[in-house]
């Protein structure tokens, strides 16, 4: 929920796969240069950043020891995230949606000299095969952006091995209450918590040109759990003492009272 472009109609209503796959791939594909622009100094080049909390990889150690490990990066972007786990020894592939994000990763890739490899596809059809993985993961790929992410939680259930790990980043769904402002605006409840249906802009003809689902903590839960995973751990990482940055609706002035991101962490059970 970042800026809005002007002549967007801004509305809460439900959409469908179709509708929100087209939304994604045509926002992602246009923004991809502007957010490479505003984000990518922060998201490093070959780093695994969870959120704009700031929590990296290299200190939460969320995945464990990856080293000789198969790890798909689900929702890649510019697949900063791909390419610090092949240095610290995975065997990885790095997924996405948007051609425009997979520019970026590929010029990520001749920057660096690290060749991740670069996928296209949709999170609701994989195309890999049963058990790929030792473990997926994605920072605020993919989950928040597809209508029916229990779907997508099936998907990721079937492309793990056994004893397979699952983690993923979104929005802490608390942060839906209020409105998407990083100032005081941003500190009364508006909305209700309850209310699933999706934030949509719109463009003159009423086609949606950006969707972001809402779940709430149970129904994250719910979808894992329904999905096959056990859950392992629900982070939620504190805004961090001398971080200053404003990303959209994250700021120090919330960020020090309530959460803006939920990193959920679930197993694959060994006996499946």
């Amino acid at each position: 929920m970042d800026g809005v472009e002007i002549g967007t109609e801004v509305t809460r209503r439900d959409v469908t796969d179709d509708e929100s796959r087209r939304a994604s791939r045509h926002w992602w594909d246009i923004d991809a240069d502007d957010y490479q622009a505003e984000h990518g100094e922060f998201l490093g080049a070959a780093d695994l950043v969870w959120c704009p909390e700031g929590l990296r990889e290299a200190d939460a150690r969320l995945l464990g020891d990856v080293s000789g490990r198969r790890v798909l990066e689900l929702g890649a972007g510019a697949a900063a995230g791909a390419r610090w786990l092949a240095s610290q020894g995975a065997s990885v592939a790095a997924l996405d949606l948007s051609a425009g994000m997979l520019r970026h990763a590929a010029a990520g890739n001749a920057r660096t000299g690290i060749a991740a490899p670069l996928v296209q596809a949709d999170a609701l059809a994989l195309p890999f095969t049963d058990g790929a993985f030792d473990i997926v993961c994605t920072a605020f790929g993919a989950i928040p952006f597809v209508a029916d992410s229990a779907a997508a939680h099936r998907e990721v259930f079937r492309v793990l091995r056994p004893g397979g790990l699952w983690a993923f980043s979104v929005t802490h769904p608390m942060r839906w209450i209020f409105l998407d402002d990083p100032g005081e605006g941003g500190l009364r409840a508006v909305h209700s918590y309850f209310d699933r249906r999706p934030y949509v802009e719109e463009n003159v003809d009423g086609e949606p040109t950006y969707v972001e689902q809402h779940r709430t903590l149970g129904d994250r839960i719910r979808e894992l759990r329904a999905a096959g995973f056990v859950l392992r751990d629900l982070v939620e990482p504190e805004w961090p003492e001398g971080h200053d940055n404003i990303w959209g609706q994250w700021s120090p002035l919330r960020g020090r009272l309530f959460p803006g991101t939920a990193i959920f962490i679930a197993d694959k059970p060994h006996n499946t």
